[in-house]
């Protein structure tokens, strides 16, 4: 009898130690994919606790937990409290005591709101030095683009019924920082698609060579990307240089100002495709006269210079005549005036904007890498960035440069360990660290 109970002891003791050891509730490439992520990130310069007032949980330890947070897809800090709550040693890897009980839902909460993110985007700022340092990051080839991040509203819900959900003037009760802005539901360009949403903008500056992003910046969803482009553009330049670069875009960002500013300020080009803002395009003969819609040749009537344009108008060859009659009766022959007949109006391409040969091989080969922004985009949305389930602009904003920094941080380890794999493949790096 003794003996049976001396060995159920022992049992209960084996059992005890075996819950002790956190290594064995937590797969060990995971383990060592983070401890790898933590040991190569550089926090030396964030300040771990508050000066004054309680100590609390350190500041790097939060931030580590967010980058995992979004290394494994997570858009809610619920998920996140579960994580940390079944893999202790990951919550031990980001610089918690699992001895004490780990962060609440609402102390992760309250540091999204309440952090620095200036602090973050210096973190952002380090990460993208030493990976230009090592050569990975270069600004020869630069991209611009944005993304929708959906609000956390009923009103983004698509089976809502409302009829005045996305009325300017019926701002949600749930999020009062979020803006209604519209992005094109299809990327083809002859179909003209788009959806309104509630919600913020991510600019990202992406290398199209690497494939990583340089800076980012967000706003509410309804400022246009052109508006701040010039201001990332600058914003980088002034701790990465982007002098002699390429500069890629969509034609959302066809703005004559971008290009004066990348000509004359960084001495680089803009591959922009032409956005012709429902302009018509007149038939031209060889000469470049356009024909009326008699289908006669035009002739010229002088120039003149209109918000910063030059334009020169044609005239009906047959205005002075007085005995011809318009072929098509045109109503504007008959007018009554010594001045008659139609008259068009074509801009000179006196301007970087209208000087582009958009047909030339190229510009078609050089646009092809604007391809690496929209596959940067797809791995950004992938880190549970496509829509928030926090409800104001500075946790909005913290949680997306998070994201920036955390896929940063995965190239930065790839290439410091020299893996061999790809730094752009985070669940192939996970699944073999």
């Amino acid at each position: 009898m003794s003996k049976s109970i001396h060995r159920k002891e022992l049992i209960v003791i084996y059992r005890q130690e075996i819950l002790k050891d956190i290594r064995l509730f937590t797969s060990q490439p995971v383990a060592k994919f983070y401890d790898s992520l933590f040991l190569n990130l550089d926090l030396s310069f964030v300040p771990e606790f508050p000066k004054t007032g309680r100590k609390g949980f350190s500041n790097h330890a939060m931030i580590c937990s967010f980058i995992v947070m979004k290394c494994e897809g997570f858009s809610m800090i619920s998920d996140l409290v579960d994580y940390l709550h079944n893999n202790l040693l990951i919550a031990h890897f980001c610089g918690f005591d699992i001895s004490r009980p780990l962060p609440s839902y609402w102390t992760f909460d309250r540091f999204l709101k309440n952090f620095d993110n200036k602090i973050l985007s210096e973190i952002m700022k380090t990460q993208v030095l030493f990976l230009s340092k090592e050569g990975i990051v270069d600004t020869s080839f630069i991209g611009l683009d944005s993304t929708p991040v959906s609000a956390n509203t009923s009103q983004n819900n698509p089976k809502s019924f409302l009829s005045n959900k996305f009325k300017p003037g019926n701002q949600p009760r749930a999020d009062s920082d979020c803006k209604l802005g519209v992005h094109t539901a299809s990327n083809q360009t002859n179909e003209k698609k788009y959806e309104f949403y509630w919600g913020y903008k991510n600019h990202v500056l992406v290398d199209c060579i690497s494939g990583l992003p340089i800076y980012e910046m967000t706003t509410t969803a309804e400022v246009h990307d052109a508006t701040v482009a010039l201001d990332i553009l600058a914003a980088t330049h002034s701790f990465q240089p982007i002098t002699d670069c390429t500069f890629l875009a969509d034609k959302g960002y066809d703005v004559k100002n971008i290009y004066n500013q990348v000509k004359d300020l960084y001495n680089g080009e803009c591959i922009i495709p032409l956005n012709k803002r429902n302009s018509k395009n007149p038939k031209l003969l060889p000469q470049g006269n356009p024909i009326c819609e008699a289908g006669l040749a035009m002739w010229k009537d002088g120039k003149f210079s209109d918000c910063g344009r030059t334009r020169q108008k044609f005239c009906c060859p047959l205005k002075s005549s007085k005995d011809t009659v318009c072929p098509c009766h045109h109503k504007n022959f008959y007018n009554g005036k010594k001045h008659r007949g139609c008259t068009k109006y074509l801009t000179i391409p006196d301007d970087l904007r209208l000087s582009i040969d958009r047909d030339s091989k190229y510009f078609e080969s050089n646009y092809s890498l604007r391809t690496e922004c929209e596959r940067y985009n797809s791995r950004f949305k992938n880190t549970g960035q496509e829509r928030m389930w926090v409800r104001n602009k500075a946790s909005v904003t913290n949680l997306n440069t998070l994201a920036h920094i955390s896929l940063l941080a995965v190239a930065v380890a790839a290439i410091t360990r020299h893996s061999g794999q790809s730094y752009r493949k985070l669940k192939t790096i996970k699944r073999i660290a």
